[in-house]
């Protein structure tokens, strides 16, 4: 008389296509991720140079965007007074690199200084790029 169930050989069998197709999926899990992580950290530094701007336009003084690579930190600040700060490397575990370590937004918004400022979002093999133009615009 036969019971019903699995031989030794069928779950052998279904434990090695599982086993494949995680091996499968994982890497591609872990690229969504990075990608969704910078993508986050990329639309954070946007939205904090959009703060700037407005806030330098609103109270008519010159506004800096700081960048902290070694902390991953960006911190924007109106003279002496921390307007906003981000922690991107805590929140976002991404890595910055930027060419210049800050940017400033005059009274009018328009950008201060004499070169555009690129930076670059690194997580695992994804990064992004934002880059704001002299003008004060930004651009990724």
């Amino acid at each position: 008389m036969r019971r019903p169930g699995l031989t030794l050989l069928e779950l052998t069998i279904v434990l090695a296509i599982t086993g494949v197709l995680t091996a499968v999926a994982i890497p591609r899990l872990v690229g969504l991720r990075n990608a969704s992580a910078v993508r986050s950290a990329a639309s954070e530094v946007a939205a904090l140079f959009t703060v700037a701007r407005q806030s330098a336009v609103t109270n008519r003084t010159t506004v800096a965007v700081v960048f902290d690579t070694a902390g991953g930190d960006v911190i924007v600040r109106s003279g002496s007074r921390v307007v906003s700060r981000r922690q991107l490397r805590g929140i976002y575990s991404v890595l910055l690199s930027v060419n210049r370590d800050s940017a400033v937004y005059d009274g009018r918004g328009m950008g201060y200084g004499l070169s555009n400022i690129t930076i670059r979002i690194r997580r695992g093999s994804f990064v992004d790029t934002l880059t704001m133009s002299r003008l004060g615009r930004l651009t990724w």
